[in-house]
């Protein structure tokens, strides 16, 4: 239907701020620009750049990876009452499998704007994630974040 969903975190590296670098709050809402929806097919990943300027005018460059995943039990809401019998069977609100794929995003957020770095990395991680690789993801985030990125403007 054409009804919208909230976004929400479901995991989040570091998982406690950083002194010098605080989670920016709010941060699902700007990740699905068009809102969160459901769609019936699965969609192509797509990736875009946010910028988000805190209240002592810092610059957060948030590299988004949005991609789409089979639902397998979503729950509907049901707009009769009582319980309606499907050929003998109890009809119990649930979507078959993989008939329903809902938004998932990956999320990077740095001062520093290096947007073609950052999409190599969120294709990295998407790809463990996708096809299930024997990585854990937060050994390949805490390597993707100890890597040193050149000046800007220096040498390669």
């Amino acid at each position: 239907g054409p009804t919208e969903g909230l976004g929400k975190i479901i995991q989040r590296f570091p998982q406690k701020d950083w002194e010098d670098t605080p989670f920016p709050q709010g941060i699902e809402l700007f990740c699905q620009p068009g809102g969160w929806q459901l769609s019936k097919e699965r969609k192509q990943p797509t990736f875009f750049v946010v910028v988000l300027t805190d209240i002592d005018s810092e610059r957060h460059y948030c590299s988004c990876l949005t991609f789409y995943e089979a639902e397998i039990n979503l729950q509907v809401k049901t707009f009769y009452q009582g319980t309606k019998e499907i050929e003998g069977e109890e009809e119990s609100g649930l979507i078959p499998p993989a008939e329903v794929f809902a938004p998932k995003s990956l999320v990077l957020v740095s001062r520093l704007d290096y947007p073609e770095i950052f999409r190599a990395c969120l294709g990295l991680i998407y790809t463990v994630y996708v096809d299930s690789l024997n990585v854990s993801l937060e050994t390949l985030i805490a390597n993707l974040c100890s890597c040193l990125v050149p000046a800007s403007g220096g040498s390669q």
